[in-house]
């Protein structure tokens, strides 16, 4: 898949851009709770950035790259969200939160995919990319009914497939299989050993009192050592 018309099936004409601008719309609508209408859901912070990129796409593709960069620019200080010009993204996408979220150039995302914040879909360095053939992919391929989950991290040329589950702060690297789920390790928890004081470790002795000849009036100031500086007076 190269470009969008790799997201449509045969026989069917491409939506035209007015035609997705409403379905953005009303896929936040529809699946953030958060929104209860559509009037709010123009307020949706990543809204901007979707149909942003849906105009400077249609603008890369027509080979206009500097006005699609700045409108890439004007999404990306508005609402922190960077989603390359030439990366395709399909119908319904919905990106919840959207804060420091990147997608690639050459990335292409399937209808009714949910990103979360802090996704990532790039590509695995410049030292590698330089080398490529020209015009060869350097990004993820997500198919429909993906979930990407918050930090996901998926990087260069491999296909996640559809209904495929990337769990919060999985790194991929490989290709995942449809409907299968790549997920990161779980926190540990430990068991506490015993009864902590407030502060502990190097930061305790920050905590001690020291006499004071006004008496207990003021708190005691915080100290870095249980010893007094000698010679001060000198």
């Amino acid at each position: 898949m190269t470009d969008g018309q790799a997201l449509v099936p045969r026989g069917e004409r491409p939506p035209g851009l007015l035609r997705l601008l409403a379905e953005d719309l009303r896929t936040i609508a529809e699946r953030d709770p958060s929104v209860r209408s559509r009037l709010e859901a123009l307020l949706h912070p990543v809204l901007p950035a979707m149909w942003l990129h849906r105009v400077a796409h249609l603008l890369h593709r027509g080979g206009r790259r500097l006005p699609a960069r700045l409108l890439m620019l004007l999404a990306r200080g508005v609402t922190g969200v960077e989603i390359h010009p030439g990366a395709v993204l399909g119908r319904r996408v919905f990106v919840d939160h959207g804060a420091a979220v990147v997608i690639g150039e050459t990335a292409v995302v399937g209808d009714d995919v949910t990103i979360y914040h802090q996704v990532t879909l790039g590509a695995v360095g410049w030292w590698r990319d330089n080398r490529r053939a020209q015009g060869e992919r350097r990004h993820p391929v997500i198919g429909a009914r993906v979930v990407l989950g918050v930090g996901a991290t998926v990087l260069g040329p491999v296909h996640v497939g559809d209904d495929a589950i990337v769990g919060a702060r999985a790194l991929v690297l490989g290709d995942i299989p449809a409907g299968a789920r790549a997920v990161a390790p779980q926190g540990a928890v430990s068991p506490r050993r015993r009864t902590a004081s407030p502060v502990e470790g190097p930061l305790a002795g920050l905590t001690r009192r020291r006499p004071s000849r006004d008496g207990d009036r003021f708190p005691a100031r915080a100290h870095l050592s249980d010893h007094p500086t000698k010679g001060m007076d000198r």
